[in-house]
């Protein structure tokens, strides 16, 4: 696979700002197929860099250091495998999409711009939590593109509280829960603007995509250094995994904490307010880079962790191993649940 057809596009942003929707319009352009929100790439980026520091962590005597075998160099060949599977897998892809259509989608656009007869050589995923990984995403894929669908945090909140008439589960548990998810991915996403600049990060607002879903489509279109091609407003035209919020249906809990809900507003007034940086900022690049070491540093104190207490629990009861698996699992939960956290400081 050759270097320069690694350029994936990522859509991010809250959940419930239009990331599925717009990587369906994304997927009707000539060159670029929509692919599940696949989810995983994220902490697999944290665990490329975990084996990295096994791989290297003795010097000469390890056998990446001894090889020369840099971070970076390890990292762009596990993109460039990926990014090759997803483009040669991809007919199996669109032969399970014909069969068994994604649930809500209905368009007859999801087969006419789909069909495997297009050379398509770019691939789009929009998974909403990819927002806090765009760090390890670009250690991955140097070459990919990102593009921010920011929405108002009001009409979000509404659509977090009402996802569950299409789900059958809830997205968040309550209304100060959707405002700290709407917060912390957000502010990631605007970091990543000033951290890696327009060229890398694209931020287009939900209401100029429905205001005027020509103009903004062009922007993204150039913006990804692709030709512009109206099909892909098609999808546009249909309520595509919509909340069906009902009319009536009012935020405003009273026992929303005021501080979450300041920040949250505050956030949503800077980002109306203010365009995307027009230029990168080391700082911030720095700031995302600390905190992507972060996340691999507790990581690794994890599967250390786990690893001294499976010994142990072997030696004073094999039975036991079971229990070590499961508290195992909590400890890898325990590890997303702090770096959410972290990101609501």
């Amino acid at each position: 696979m050759e270097e320069g057809t690694n350029r994936p596009i990522f859509v991010v942003g809250s959940p419930r700002s239009g990331t599925s929707i717009f990587t369906w319009c994304l997927g009707q352009h000539p060159n670029i197929f929509p692919v599940p929100e696949s989810n995983w790439m994220g902490d697999f980026a944290v665990h490329v860099a975990v084996a990295y520091q096994v791989g290297a962590g003795r010097g000469d005597h390890s056998i990446l250091s001894a090889m020369d075998i840099g971070e970076d160099e390890l990292f762009a060949a596990f993109g460039q495998k990926i990014n090759g599977l997803i483009l040669r897998h991809r007919r199996d892809l669109e032969r399970k999409r014909q069969s068994k259509r994604p649930a809500g989608i209905t368009g007859r656009w999801v087969r006419g711009r789909n069909a495997h007869c297009e050379p398509k050589a770019r691939w789009v995923d929009g998974t909403p939590e990819y927002s806090l990984f765009i760090c390890g995403l670009r250690k991955l894929f140097p070459q990919a593109r990102f593009v921010h669908i920011f929405r108002e945090v009001g009409e979000v909140v509404r659509s977090m509280l009402n996802f569950h008439r299409i789900a059958g589960t809830h997205l968040v548990a309550n209304e100060e829960e959707a405002y700290k998810y709407w917060f912390r991915t957000v502010k990631a996403c605007v970091k990543a603007e000033e951290a890696y600049g327009p060229t890398v990060v694209h931020r287009i607002r939900y209401a100029d995509l429905i205001k005027d879903p020509q103009a903004a489509m062009r922007s993204v279109l150039d913006f990804l250094a692709e030709p512009y091609c109206a099909q892909c407003l098609e999808p546009l035209s249909e309520r595509i995994n919509s909340s069906n919020v009902p009319l009536d249906f009012t935020i405003g809990d009273p026992t929303v904490n005021p501080s979450v809900l300041e920040k949250a507003m505050r956030l949503c007034r800077q980002v109306n307010e203010t365009s995307s940086p027009a230029r990168t900022s080391s700082v911030a690049a720095a700031a995302m880079e600390t905190a992507f070491r972060q996340r691999v540093k507790y990581v690794a104190s994890v599967d250390i962790a786990y690893k001294k207490m499976r010994e142990l629990v072997k030696t004073l009861n094999p039975s036991a191993l079971v229990l070590c698996a499961m508290t195992h699992a909590a400890l890898a939960i325990g590890a997303s649940a702090a770096v959410t956290l972290s990101q609501l400081s």
